[in-house]
């Protein structure tokens, strides 16, 4: 091990069916050290940090602790309850402590610990363990009444309290806003400066380059690099995570046709649009027969901001105007009601009724539209299902096919179809080619190119940069959870994408 080294991975793999997570994937954690882990969605990240706390058994590998004592040890963790034995905790995105107990009974509960011998010394020794590390709060007080941040200190406190070395903090700042991850950050410099390394998992690039002193860097299931913070411009972070060479990077945008007409007024028209889920304010138009799309890092808020134009979300603030007068758009009957359709991205969670039928998942938004007491006929349904099934090519046995049934790209398809059927004037598609087959891929972006050439206006998001590229005319960047720039005609190329999300040429260097 390293001399300041607490934690080492060496030649971690991990495998499960049809899918090898990790490949030789190596992590170096030292002693009184914030250490970033970034990757884009599917990059090894989660499956690494489990490994590490013991939810998943590595296949091979090695994994080497510094003990309080300074000897390295070999360990084999096959638990959460083996990993903390070793002094490694993890604080998850999602809170896992009891909101209906008191803050110190959070930080003690299932410890044979010697606080239990009375309820007074208990929230003695709480109260000064919170103060000892600046946390706000009460241990008497009811954790539901704390905010997220002062919940996710409290799950940091227990961890200390329980001696870890090593604290993971997976996703922690994704629910709080700029006040809070100041205050988060003031607690992670102070367990820095008491010898805690700390593995930092996040999207926010802004974060990592305010807090971090190391970036490890995973792709694909395997190792890109560890790097030093100030030797790791952010274009260069953006050019690792997402495999793409700075220095040959081709420009791959395709002439496609453009059906945009310039003239007309916005079908969709928002201002000042911000939501619950953390989204600054933000303004976005699109014009009849435009595709536009929204990029931006895994996190960054794209998705979420689709959400708010459809209301998916808890709007908090905006105005839209569609065709020119202003409507309200706060959840997504209202969206539906103005012609606006949505694929979500999540398509099990969010999209299919995996138990009904082909048919009825595709009649299900129209018969929202329409109203359930004025239902359609069997026969009707089964025209409207027989119709799209034919137009998108849709592989199904009958009608009558439950959707689980079918392969994820048709499941894509069928959900595409339920949307069409509405005859919407606007829709949003958000990873609408997100894990099927290059045959429907191609299939789905024809089929956006044709719908903008009949003037439909189309919201295209895809991870693939190449293919936002081939397939919008205008590209909206997020970082953060904020737009931070706009490009259209010459302006879309990979590079220029990455120069925008990285912060723009004051971080290209």
């Amino acid at each position: 091990m390293r001399d300041k080294a607490i934690l080492e991975m060496r030649g971690i793999y991990k495998s499960f069916p049809g899918v090898k997570a990790l490949q030789n994937v190596d992590f170096t954690l030292c002693k009184g050290e914030i250490h970033a882990l970034m990757g884009e969605n599917g990059a090894g990240k989660s499956t690494l940090i489990k490994v590490l706390t013991g939810v998943h058994i590595k296949d091979e590998g090695n994994i080497f602790i510094r003990t309080e004592s300074g000897e390295e040890q070999e360990v084999q963790i096959h638990s959460p309850q083996e990993a903390q034995e070793n002094g490694i905790s993890t604080v998850y995105q999602e809170i896992s402590l009891c909101p209906n107990l008191s803050v110190a009974e959070n930080i003690y509960i299932g410890r044979g610990d010697s606080a239990f011998i009375s309820w007074r010394k208990m929230n003695k020794r709480a109260d000064e363990l919170l103060k000892s590390l600046g946390i706000d709060v009460k241990a008497t007080q009811q954790l539901a009444s704390c905010s997220i941040a002062v919940q996710q200190m409290v799950a940091i406190a227990r961890a200390v309290d329980m001696d870890c070395r090593v604290l993971i903090l997976d996703e922690p700042t994704s629910s709080l806003d700029d006040s809070e991850v100041k205050k988060l950050f003031g607690l992670m410099r102070q367990l820095k400066d008491r010898g805690v390394g700390i593995i930092f998992v996040t999207h926010f690039l802004d974060q990592v380059y305010e807090v971090c002193d190391k970036i490890t860097v995973l792709r694909d299931g395997t190792l890109v690099g560890e790097y030093e913070i100030e030797n790791l411009p952010r274009l260069q972070l953006v050019s690792k995570m997402l495999g793409k060479d700075l220095d040959d990077m081709a420009d791959i945008k395709e002439e496609a046709p453009v059906f945009e007409d310039k003239g007309a007024a916005p079908v969709y028209e928002g201002e000042g649009l911000c939501s619950s889920e953390g989204i600054k304010p933000f303004d976005f138009y699109i014009r009849p027969g435009e595709v536009n799309g929204f990029t931006g890092l895994l996190g960054s808020g794209r998705s979420e901001c689709v959400r708010t134009i459809f209301g998916a979300d808890k709007v908090t603030g905006g105005k839209v105007k569609m065709d020119g007068k202003e409507v309200r758009i706060t959840k997504p009957r209202e969206a539906m009601d103005n012609g606006i359709a949505y694929l979500p991205e999540d398509r099990k969670r969010d999209g299919i009724v995996g138990d009904l039928s082909v048919k009825d998942n595709i009649i299900l938004a129209l018969q929202v539209k329409t109203g359930f007491f004025k239902p359609f006929s069997k026969a009707k349904a089964t025209e409207f299902a027989n119709e799209y099934i034919k137009l998108l090519d849709i592989k199904t046995a009958s009608v009558n096919t439950p959707i689980k049934s079918l392969s994820g790209g048709n499941q894509q398809k069928v959900i595409l179809a339920r949307w069409l059927l509405t005859n919407p004037k606007y829709l949003i598609l958000d990873e609408p080619t997100r894990g099927i087959d290059i045959g429907t891929k191609t299939d789905i972006q024809k089929l956006v190119l044709k719908l903008a050439s009949e003037g439909m206006s189309v919201t295209f998001i895809s991870s693939e940069t190449d293919e936002m590229l081939r397939t919008c005319s205008r590209l909206l960047v997020m970082r953060d959870r904020r737009l931070v720039g706009e490009l259209t005609g010459d302006q879309l190329t990979q590079s220029a994408v990455m120069n925008t999300i990285a912060g723009g040429d004051k971080n290209a260097e």
